[in-house]
């Protein structure tokens, strides 16, 4: 399959068949998509609870709005996409090192200009928390959509979920106190045979409506 069918194929499922559960070597190549994800200056501002059994989805469901619950409660894998609060040195030092430690930094020189790089555009997007969390925000959507084209390359459906009370979900992961905010959740699994939404065409404006090329 190319990556236009995959496109065409992938929607966003209603319904989750509660009974099926994704293979453990096809979440591993999903979570490597998303630890492999782009970030501006490769801030990778994020960090993702997984989550897969009953216990833990029980426990989010208070945040989860109503009409969304089925989509947590029956699919095989939740991911809640969180950001740091604030990004702050610890974190900038952190990449560096990696970054040094996989070998992207060869001279000194270069190592100094990343640095200097990364610091120079995170100080340009954080003038408030707000704008900060924002540019942040930005990125770990970045992932979300890396992460739902890989799961329908490999025949797992998914939901993007903005229907949560993001502070309540803050309250029950801790969140706080771990310096992290939640942005958005993933759910993934496989379509229920009454899945209404996998049957319907696929609705997109027309290119002409929204390419133009100069």
């Amino acid at each position: 399959m190319n990556i236009v069918e995959i496109s065409q194929q992938r929607y966003t499922t209603k319904h989750y068949d509660k009974t099926k559960k994704i293979p453990a070597d096809k979440i591993e190549q999903l979570l490597t998509v998303l630890r492999n994800s782009p970030s501006s200056v490769n801030s990778q501002p994020w960090h993702f609870f997984v989550i897969d059994n009953e216990t833990a989805k029980n426990k989010i469901l208070p945040a989860i709005a109503e009409f969304n619950h089925p989509r947590v409660a029956d699919s095989s894998h939740t991911i809640v996409f969180c950001v740091k609060t604030p990004l702050d040195d610890t974190h900038l030092v952190n990449l560096l090192n990696q970054e040094d430690k996989d070998g992207r930094l060869p001279s000194a020189d270069l190592k100094k200009a990343q640095d200097e790089g990364r610091r120079y555009f995170v100080k340009l997007n954080s003038s408030t928390p707000e704008a900060q969390l924002c540019w942040e925000s930005k990125q770990a959507y970045i992932a979300l959509g890396q992460l739902l084209f890989a799961a329908a390359a490999i025949g797992v459906d998914s939901t993007a979920v903005e229907g949560y009370d993001s502070a309540k979900m803050d309250e029950i992961l801790g969140l706080k106190q771990k310096g992290l905010k939640s942005i958005v959740i993933a759910t993934l699994g496989y379509r229920a045979e009454n899945d209404g939404n996998a049957h319907r065409p696929k609705s997109r404006l027309p290119k002409e409506q929204i390419f133009t090329f100069l």
